[in-house]
């Protein structure tokens, strides 16, 4: 049986992810592909793997990320924002690395809504004096 030593849930913009750590040897899955073959740009990997650059498990822990919603790029920040909950469980004394690295952090920057009457967010029409 498959035990999870972690479990933690990363938003940002639209995305979420869902993230399990388990013992193993550095396997990181994104449904159900390879890290890079999900996340095919290196900055996306890197923001994606920066918890566990930070606490030191690259080879130690196996991860299993479900993500959906929104783009790569809030993907990829779901999923840091997950890992870093998920290794907070792993074990409490990577709480203060994770906390000053800001990775705890919701970011909570969201796409401002379109309003009525408007052409966009900010955006007016153009006005017409006569």
């Amino acid at each position: 049986m498959i035990r999870n030593l972690g479990i933690g849930t990363g938003r940002r913009k639209t995305s979420v992810a869902r993230v399990y750590v388990r013992d193993g040897s550095g396997k990181i899955t994104v449904n159900g592909r390879i890290l890079n073959e999900y996340f095919t740009r290196s900055e996306h990997v890197n923001i994606a793997l920066s918890p566990l650059m930070v606490v030191a498990g690259e080879n130690k822990f196996d991860v299993l990320i479900n993500v959906y919603g929104g783009g790569i790029n809030g993907q990829a920040g779901a999923c840091r924002h997950g890992l870093a909950r998920a290794l907070c469980q792993v074990d409490e004394a990577n709480y203060a690395s994770l906390r000053s690295n800001g990775f705890l952090t919701r970011d909570s920057r969201m796409v401002e809504r379109k309003k009525y009457g408007q052409a966009g967010a900010r955006k007016r029409f153009q006005f017409s004096k006569r």
